[in-house]
């Protein structure tokens, strides 16, 4: 099938592309990389009077360093940010990842804030930032203003964010973790490059005394928005590693989830392997912050 009929607006600046969503309304809308939007609108499923890509908006482009968090532009490719020094010495979930995006083609040309923006709850660049606790900067409205919204409250249902129809999602902030921090990520899916079924991503830091002193869970393809596991988060925290069941805290971990039914999967089994993934991987994740062989480790190290 083809698309509907549309305008096509290619803005070279941020605010010419705010400016052309404020004068369209809910007849805009934004094209930032295009990897999910284009076959919605191939199929029809969504129809839209005026596209503004941003292709050309080289402002929205970038990895730095901005003191204790690692900002990325949401124009940044998959593929840029998983090759970026910067992105793997510092937020090592964010670069694990996005080689579970899709195939090459899709990280090549999709981008970071077009995956948050669309929203999917089976994505992974959503779920790590809910779980590092991230921050979306956006910018919009006629006083052309910013502001910044925590990763959990960014998030309001499948496909569906808190972004007003004028804004764009500029950046994402990722909070850097130092000391003896380890990173892991899980997921299942029925073939390579497909959406997972479930998935688990962990980060956790060991105090002095080898205990779990800080621990984020996040799961994916669990509810309508990505979920974090806070009750097992806080159950194993102060806990030495030693003393843990790890199957029992991935049960934890998707106790109050309510995963979909759909062709693929019943609820029961999705909550199933959400179960085993978070398992797994709290439990990688937890070895590499002993073993000290962490990313973050590493780069302070050097």
């Amino acid at each position: 099938m083809k698309s509907a009929p549309f305008s096509y607006h290619r803005p070279e600046t941020l605010a010419v592309a705010v400016g052309t969503l404020a004068a369209f309304g809910d007849e805009a809308k934004v094209l930032a990389g295009g990897q999910s939007l284009v076959p919605v609108m191939a199929l029809r499923l969504g129809r839209f009077g005026h596209i503004v890509d941003l292709g050309q908006v080289g402002a929205l482009r970038y990895v730095r360093d901005d003191g204790g968090s690692i900002a990325v532009g949401a124009m940044t490719t998959h593929a840029a940010a998983g090759r970026d020094p910067l992105v793997a010495g510092s937020v090592p979930l964010l670069a694990r990842a996005i080689p579970f995006i899709g195939h090459f083609q899709i990280r090549n040309r999709g981008t970071v804030g077009g995956s948050c923006a669309h929203a999917d709850p089976a994505a992974e660049i959503p779920v790590v930032a809910v779980t590092l606790d991230a921050e979306m900067e956006a910018a919009g409205g006629a006083q052309e203003r910013t502001r910044r919204i925590p990763a959990a409250e960014f998030f309001a249902s499948t496909y569906t964010t808190t972004l007003e129809p004028d804004e764009v999602l500029t950046s994402l902030r990722f909070p850097v973790w130092p000391g003896r921090s380890g990173f892991a990520i899980r997921e299942f899916a029925r073939r390579s490059g497909d959406f997972a079924l479930a998935g688990a991503l962990c980060a956790v830091t060991l105090d002095a005394g080898g205990r779990i002193e800080r621990a984020a869970i996040g799961l994916l393809g669990l509810g309508a928005v990505p979920v974090r596991a806070f009750q097992a988060e806080q159950a194993i925290t102060g806990a030495a590693p030693r003393d843990l069941d790890m199957t029992e805290t991935g049960l934890l971990a998707v106790a109050d989830t309510d995963p979909p039914d759909d062709v693929h999967a019943t609820s029961a089994y999705r909550r199933r392997v959400g179960a085993a993934m978070a398992a797994q991987a709290l439990t990688a994740a937890v070895a590499e912050a002993q073993a000290g062989t962490g990313a973050t480790q590493e780069a302070a190290d050097g």
